[in-house]
C-alpha cells in the first residue's frame, strides 16, 4: 500500500473512533417492545414512537437491538425466549416495553395487542408476566434492567369480568422486588398511572431519550434525572419510580466520565537559579466548589445513631469525624471532585485507604456514592 493511502486509512479509523460512543467493552443485547394497535381497546398514540426512538438510542449506545412493534402474545413470548437465549452471559441486557399493563392480584402483567381479558384469569393465558421478563436479564454480569412505560389508564380493566370477587385489580403496575443486579423502571410508581402525552414522545419515554445517552452519567443518577424531568413536566402528576439494589460498582450506558486531568507538576531544577522565578497563578480549585463546606449523614449502628461529619477544603482537603452511637475513625487527607466524581485519598488517622465513586448535589442534599454504598449527605453550618 503506498504511504499516502496508508496516511489516509489511518486518519480515517481515528476518525472512526473519535465518532463512536465512548462506551464500556462487553456484549449488550436490548429487546425493544411497542404496542399501539391493540384490537380490542382504543388505540395508544405513542408507544410505537417510543420503541422505535428508544430502539435507535440503545444501538447507538452500542447494544444489538430487536425491535418489535404491535406484538401478539406469540410474538412476545417468542421474541422473548429468543432474548434470553442472546441476554445469558451478556455485560447487559435490557427490554423497553410501552403499551398497557396491570396488576391482577400481586402479579404484573404486560398487554400483547391480540389480548382480549375479559375475565382476570384470562392474563395466564393472553399476557406476559412481569416476573418472567426479569428472568431473562438477570443472567448477566453487570445489569439486567427493564424499561416499562405500561402504566397508562388501562380500559381492559372496565371490561373485564371478574371471576372472583376477592381478587383484586390494579389500574397501575404493582411493587415488586428485583433481586441480584436487575433494575426495574416504572414511568409511574407502583399503584398510579402515566401520561401518554400529546407529543411524538410520552413524557417518560421523551426524558429517558434526554438523559440515556449523556456520557459519564451513572445509570441510577440517569434515572434520578428522569425523575425530574418527568415531575416538571407534568407538573409533579406523575412520579417514576426505579425498583432494585445494585453493589457499589458503577454503572454507564454511555460511557464513564472522562479521568479528571492530572494537575502538572514541577520539575526539579538541576541547576540553580537566582534570582528566584515570580509566583505561579494559584492553581484551579481540585474541588466542585458546591461541595465545599460542612456536610453530615447519620448513619445508624447497634448503639444507636452516629452522626458523621465531613469538612471539605477548596485546597482540595478534607477532615472527618463522628459522634455518638459507635463512632468511625477521625481522618484527614487529600480529595478532588468535579463532573459528578470524586476521590478521596487518607494521609491521616486510617492507613493504606482511598475511596471514590460519584455525587449529585441538590441545594442543601448531596447523594454520594462509594466503597460504602450510597448516602445522603445534608450541608450544615
Amino acid at each position: 500500500m503506498p504511504p499516502l493511502v496508508r496516511f489516509i486509512a489511518a486518519v480515517a479509523i481515528v476518525l472512526v473512533s473519535l465518532a463512536a460512543p465512548a462506551v464500556a467493552e462487553g456484549k449488550r443485547v436490548a429487546l425493544v417492545i411497542g404496542n399501539s394497535t391493540y384490537r380490542n381497546v382504543p388505540a395508544l398514540p405513542n408507544p410505537a414512537n417510543d420503541a422505535s426512538d428508544v430502539a435507535a438510542a440503545f444501538r447507538r449506545l452500542g447494544f444489538a437491538v430487536t425491535l418489535l412493534q404491535n406484538g401478539s402474545f406469540d410474538d412476545m413470548r417468542r421474541g422473548l425466549l429468543a432474548f434470553g437465549h442472546e441476554a445469558a452471559g451478556a455485560d447487559m441486557a435490557a427490554v423497553y416495553f410501552a403499551g398497557h399493563g396491570m396488576e391482577i392480584s400481586g402479579e404484573n402483567w404486560l398487554i400483547p395487542v391480540d389480548a382480549n381479558l375479559k375475565r382476570e384469569t384470562d392474563a395466564e393465558t393472553e399476557a406476559v408476566s412481569l416476573r418472567s421478563v426479569m428472568l431473562q436479564v438477570s443472567n448477566t454480569t453487570s445489569l439486567g434492567l427493564v424499561i416499562l412505560d405500561a402504566c397508562r389508564d388501562n380500559p381492559f380493566i372496565a371490561r373485564m369480568q371478574r371471576s372472583l370477587a376477592s381478587r383484586g385489580i390494579s389500574g397501575g403496575l404493582g411493587r415488586i422486588e428485583p433481586v441480584g443486579n436487575v433494575l426495574v423502571a416504572y414511568a409511574a410508581r407502583d399503584g398510579t398511572t402515566a401520561l401518554d402525552g400529546d407529543g411524538h414522545n410520552s413524557p417518560f419515554t421523551s426524558a429517558l431519550l434526554h438523559n440515556i445517552e449523556q456520557p459519564g452519567l451513572e445509570v441510577t443518577f440517569m434515572f434520578r434525572n428522569v425523575r425530574d424531568d418527568v415531575m416538571e413536566a407534568t407538573r409533579n402528576e406523575q412520579q417514576p419510580f426505579v425498583y432494585g439494589s445494585l453493589s457499589r460498582k458503577a454503572i454507564y450506558l454511555a460511557g464513564e466520565p472522562p479521568a479528571t486531568a492530572p494537575q502538572p507538576s514541577q520539575q526539579a531544577n538541576l541547576m540553580p537559579v537566582t534570582p528566584a522565578p515570580p509566583a505561579l497563578p494559584a492553581a484551579p480549585s481540585l474541588v466542585d466548589p458546591a461541595l465545599v463546606g460542612n456536610w453530615e449523614i447519620m448513619v445508624p449502628s447497634d448503639r444507636g445513631p452516629s452522626r458523621w461529619v465531613w469538612t471539605i477544603l477548596a485546597d482540595g482537603t478534607y477532615h472527618f469525624h463522628s459522634e455518638g452511637g459507635r463512632p468511625a475513625p477521625a481522618h484527614e487527607g487529600t480529595m478532588t471532585a468535579g463532573s459528578g466524581r470524586w476521590t478521596m485519598h487518607v494521609l491521616k488517622g486510617l492507613k493504606n485507604y482511598d475511596d471514590g465513586g460519584g455525587y449529585e448535589i441538590h441545594d442543601t442534599t448531596a447523594v454520594i456514592t462509594g466503597k460504602l454504598g450510597t448516602g445522603y449527605w445534608k450541608r450544615i453550618q
